[in-house]
């Protein structure tokens, strides 16, 4: 099952993005969705996750600057992401998490640099 990740490309420090995530029908019973990124010689480390009644979790770093959403009717999140900044860059990754299982999807560059 592949998730399809978009939206990502190459932005100036202080702009803005919104990555997109689509998980396909045939999963069912979605609980949290989020966002992961990797940098070049780092550990993936979690961005943000919500749940399915709205709670969300943010790495420190991108607090007040990006905001995750969900539509669960089309099993879709979202990252905005505002006021981006170099070390942003990273591999951006979706994932999905049912009661047994977890979905990722194949990524997506995210290139903060002037």
């Amino acid at each position: 099952v592949q998730l399809q990740a978009s939206g990502g490309g190459l932005v100036q420090p202080g702009g803005s993005l919104r990555l997109s995530c689509a998980a396909p029908g045939s999963i069912f019973s979605i609980n949290a969705m989020g966002w992961y990124r990797q940098a070049p010689g780092k550990q993936r480390e979690l961005v943000a996750s919500i749940t399915r009644d709205g709670s969300s979790i943010y790495l420190d770093s991108v607090k007040g600057r990006f905001t995750i959403s969900r539509n669960n009717a089309k099993n879709t999140v979202y990252l905005q992401m505002n006021s981006l900044k170099p070390e942003d860059t990273a591999v951006y990754y979706c994932n999905v998490a049912t009661i047994t299982s977890h979905y990722w999807g194949r990524g997506t560059q995210v290139t903060v640099s002037s």
